[in-house]
């Protein structure tokens, strides 16, 4: 599992942060005590806030357009058989994306009188879903914003969306005869489609295939910059990175496109130092080292139109408006000024004109637009209530220390009390181990223990210092929340490298939340589990979350958490471990003429059962098949009468229908 590195503020000491939160803790609850909680007010960009019902709601256009209750869109997907995890899709927030990003570069080249225009394109990798595709080309069709492509899929499904001429289109990523041939093929139907040489090799091949083609290409070339980014993707870029040429080859480049009269075709000039880039001064240094490389390509001849910044533009995951990895210690306006300040700045003292000015800003357009819901149906806990022991002068002697240990805590050192209670819990163990502890004393020593350990922590509460063994008994007394969704389908980076996420309750937010807790999945992975959650001090151990309401087999009543900011990469990049495939989805759309000033568009159902098992090659009618030989054995061997056994066959059948995660 991979590690979390920790924030360390040197302005808010560790004592001064305990103090603070037993003064939260003070504090009466109400819905703003709750936005603190969860700093839904800073992560939120202005898209989400909690109502007076204590309800999480989405306001995709912010302060501009209507408020939708998450709430209420679940009820009215349930209401139309869907059952959970439940993604939801709020379509508005992407088209606000993509016009915040346009005015915004449009404010710098403005204000910062840069003679170049902006011209955005949208990386398909970031999101390839085709609803959210067309509605990024829709939203930027004002602003001829493009798309970026990286692979021949992506390229095929680019050309037939990108269908004005003039559209624009940056192909990444190495290509092949028929990549190429497909790029010419977009450039004869009228659009750019530019071609970014990763590697020398690959201009000798686009070269040569236009020649058979008989079009012109359109060349970008890649920089491999020294500057490299920040954050976990830091080692994408720099020398070593996979992508483009170093400065020999650029020149070497240049040679070949001069020897074969082709000069006039490098069109762009592309750098890339990562995705999610938490500190603005290396994308400050990246745009400076860019900048020279374009200004002395143009003084040798090349009129090169675009400077392609690439990708990283950062999203805040935790609020903490920091350089941490899931966070950005600046704002969309700071980004934009920036790179319009050097670019100009550096283009002034190299006397050269100002180039147009592509970014490929991914994850800054989708992540907002995207909700995972997910329905917690237990929990595990360390002491459970309504367990009941009878103690007496029977008990093994273990279990006799540690009941006086609880008894007499009021007036013990309570540090010390701990070690003692420790120290009897591994001496059980061990005596366990050998055979000479039955299983009812066992169980007494634990919850004692436990019970113990529960009120050393409890003591500890509201003290200016609490030691880091405490803490840490605290973390262990967390509850273990049992969620129905899997971490590796629909929380991938999470699991892979650490990424944060916002998670909170989406309902009962004006109760106080009573319980700490890890939230587990339904995989039978041990890493199926999050357990890293986002907090302005640091990375919390713990998420803050309500008692279930429950009966003997489970909740009586919903409890629904929110894991926020899900639409870049998660989507697409799911795997099928247990064979738990896509999650149903909604599409919501804001619409004044409608009562509750939204509607849902669209419904994607998740996939089946059968869904999941066809795409590891399993054929259903052969499943069906073998099914039916069993059960007519079974009947032939009288274990199963004809009846029954049709029924269970047809249970079999109908049930590989049936969505692949948990029903309650």
């Amino acid at each position: 599992m991979i590690a979390f590195s920790r924030r360390v503020f040197i302005v808010r000491s560790f004592e001064s942060y305990e103090m603070n939160i037993s003064s939260e803790a003070a504090r009466p609850w109400n819905t703003e005590a709750a936005r603190d909680l969860y700093h839904i007010h800073r992560w939120g960009a202005g898209y989400f806030d909690i109502n007076d019902e204590g309800h999480v709601i989405v306001k995709p256009l912010q302060e501009a357009g209507a408020a939708v209750d998450i709430t209420d869109v679940i009820e009215e997907a349930r209401g139309r058989g869907l059952k959970f995890p439940l993604l939801i899709r709020f379509q508005d927030i992407l088209r606000h994306r993509v016009e915040a990003i346009n005015k915004a570069f449009q404010n710098s080249i403005a204000a910062l009188k840069y003679h170049g225009q902006f011209r955005g394109v949208f990386p398909i990798k970031v999101n390839q879903l085709r609803e959210v595709v067309e509605e990024i080309l829709d939203a930027g069709r004002p602003y001829a914003f493009g798309l970026e492509v990286g692979s021949k899929p992506e390229l095929f499904a680019g050309l037939a969306l990108q269908n004005h001429p003039g559209c624009l289109i940056i192909c990444n990523g190495y290509k092949d005869a028929e990549f190429i041939r497909m790029a010419l093929l977009g450039i004869k139907l009228g659009t750019q489609v530019i071609m970014v040489v990763e590697k020398l090799e690959e201009l000798l091949h686009i070269i040569t295939i236009s020649k058979q083609v008989g079009v012109e290409p359109l060349i970008g070339i890649r920089a491999r910059l020294l500057s490299k980014g920040a954050g976990k993707w830091a080692e994408s870029g720099g020398e070593n990175a996979k992508f483009g040429l170093s400065t020999v080859e650029l020149i070497t480049a240049t040679e070949m496109l001069k020897a074969e009269n082709l000069g006039h075709c490098l069109k762009l000039m592309h750098f890339h130092i990562g995705s999610q880039v938490p500190d603005i001064l290396t994308i400050k240094k990246a745009v400076q080292e860019a900048a020279r490389f374009y200004a002395k390509l143009y003084k040798m001849g090349f009129a090169i139109e675009f400077m392609d910044v690439g990708g990283g533009l950062g999203v805040d995951y935790d609020g903490s408006r920091s350089a941490f990895d899931s966070s950005t210690n600046y704002s969309l306006q700071e980004y934009t000024n920036d790179i319009v300040y050097y670019l100009g700045d550096v283009c002034d003292a190299e006397r050269v004109p100002h180039p147009n000015i592509i970014s490929e800003s991914g994850r800054a357009i989708v992540a907002h637009h995207s909700v995972l819901i997910v329905e917690v149906f237990g929990a595990i806990k360390k002491i459970r209530n309504g367990v009941q022991f009878e103690y007496g002068e029977a008990d093994h002697a273990l279990v006799k220390k540690l009941r006086a240990i609880r008894e007499n805590l009021s007036r013990l050192n309570k540090l010390e009390a701990y070690h003692d209670a420790q120290e009897r819990r591994d001496d059980a163990q061990q005596l366990f181990t050998l055979g000479h502890l039955d299983l009812p004393d066992k169980a007494k020593i634990e919850h004692l223990y436990w019970e113990i350990s529960a009120a050393v922590v409890d003591s500890f509460k509201g003290q200016s210092y609490v030691p880091e063994e405490i803490r840490k008994l605290e973390d262990s007394l967390a509850d273990q929340y049992l969620c129905n969704f899997s971490v590796f389908q629909s929380l991938l980076d999470h699991w892979a490298f650490g990424q944060l996420f916002p998670i909170m309750p989406v309902a009962r937010l004006n109760e106080r939340p009573t319980r700490e807790a890890t939230l587990v999945d339904i995989t039978c992975d041990s890493d199926g589990e999050v357990n890293k959650f986002i907090h302005l001090g640091n990375v919390r151990d713990t998420l803050s979350l309500h008692e279930l309401h429950v009966n003997g087999i489970g909740p009586v009543e919903p409890y629904r958490l929110g894991f926020f900011m899900m639409g870049a990469y998660q989507d697409i990049m799911g795997d099928l471990h247990n064979l738990f495939g896509r999650v149903n989805e909604v599409h919501v759309f804001l619409e004044p003429d409608e009562p509750t000033g939204y509607y849902i568009e669209e419904i994607i159902e998740g996939n089946t059962i059968m869904h999941s098992l066809a795409a590891v090659q399993y054929d259903e009618n052969e499943l069906k098949r073998q099914m039916k030989a069993q059960v007519d054995e079974a009947i032939k061997s009288d274990r199963l009468k004809p009846n029954e056994a049709m029924r269970l066959l047809d249970d079999y059948e109908r049930g590989l229908k049936g969505y692949t995660y948990l029903s309650f």
